[in-house]
């Protein structure tokens, strides 16, 4: 593979490789699994990993994997905040993060989706500032779901990342945020490029990604062949057909309106309710292969809906403002109805 096409990300001023990895899923595979996955992709040119504190093992994996490429690669990592004016909350996560990672320092530390923008005179981020100062932390970034809480970080001029959602079920909105960022030098880090699973034609989502010189995807991978496949795409940079545009438009319409991106943020349940695949269940059975979702697992798992107590707390969490509770009524209906007409088939 020749060299990969790098992003400048912002006034980071960091070359960042435009295919980049999301180490979220490795912590769904073994530590030797996940260090092939990893090398291999550096081997290949990836030079920019994205992790985060809460993601279980996946930055042990990148330290067991990476430590001794350390200085060749990019990596960025997240620290929950939830309080304001909590600064321990993020030293102690900071100093987990560079403990597990086998390094003494971060590329960047995102503070990971707050429900609100820590402003300059919070104590978390005057923290991240010293540990800037200090070499610790070389810039400071931010991740969410909440418009508005992007919208405040772009005006703050504080943070030199956002990461968002972005894909090309993605609305005039999201648009707005990556023309903002890109007039702010600000880097734009784009996750659930595949909005959860829900789209499947990763050469339509490659080419959508391409057309947007300040977006860096981060591509979960959590299997050999997802990697080649981006890999492949990488190496081959097809350009946006009339075909792959009509792939688009096609899975445009069949997604709009509420659906669930499956950003977890509903959790956890009273009632024990997988809720991001209950929620968007019709589109999977649609859209992927649909018989591991006719298991008698699943169908267990799916019936745990009939026990919502309707507290009211997914609701209340959802950054994209859905209506849960009825959203997951309506995916059990239509469950039902399919499981009927397929389960013997």
């Amino acid at each position: 593979m020749g060299e990969m096409k790098k992003v400048r990300l912002g006034r980071t001023g960091l070359m960042v490789t435009k295919t980049s990895f999301g180490a979220l899923p490795i912590q769904r595979v073994s530590f030797d699994e996940a260090a092939r996955l990893l090398r291999t992709a550096y081997e290949a040119g990836v030079n920019f990993f994205d992790t985060a504190n809460s993601y279980t093992d996946s930055e042990e994996k990148i330290g067991y994997a990476l430590s001794d490429v350390r200085e060749k690669i990019i990596i960025a990592t997240k620290s929950a905040y939830t309080t304001p004016g909590n600064a321990d909350m993020v030293k102690r996560n900071l100093e987990l993060s560079l403990r597990r990672m086998k390094t003494d320092y971060i590329d960047i530390l995102q503070f990971h989706n707050p429900a609100f923008c820590p402003t300059e005179e919070d104590p978390a981020y005057q923290y991240l500032v010293e540990m800037k100062r200090q070499g610790v932390v070389r810039h400071i970034g931010i991740t969410n779901h909440r418009l508005f809480v992007a919208h405040e970080a772009i005006d703050s001029g504080l943070y030199e990342t956002l990461q968002f959602p972005f894909c090309y079920l993605t609305t005039e909105k999201e648009l707005e945020l990556v023309a903002r960022c890109k007039a702010a030098d600000m880097g734009y880090i784009a996750m659930k490029g595949l909005s959860g699973g829900l789209l499947n034609n990763a050469e339509a989502c490659y080419c959508f990604m391409k057309q947007f010189d300040n977006v860096v995807p981060i591509w979960g991978i959590q299997r050999e062949e997802e990697l080649d496949q981006w890999l492949e795409l990488t190496e081959r940079t097809p350009r946006l057909t009339p075909e792959l545009r009509a792939v688009i438009e096609a899975d445009r319409k069949d997604l709009a309106g509420s659906f669930c991106r499956s950003c977890g943020y509903c959790l956890p349940c009273a009632a024990g309710i997988d809720i991001p695949q209950a929620a968007r269940m019709s589109a999977l059975l649609r859209r992927a292969p649909y018989r591991p979702y006719l298991s008698d697992e699943w169908y267990t798992k799916m019936h745990k809906i009939e026990e919502c107590i309707h507290c009211g707390a997914c609701k209340s969490r959802c950054p994209y403002g859905l209506d849960t509770p009825e959203l997951l009524r309506i995916m059990l209906e239509d469950y039902d109805a399919f499981y009927a007409a397929h389960h013997n088939d």
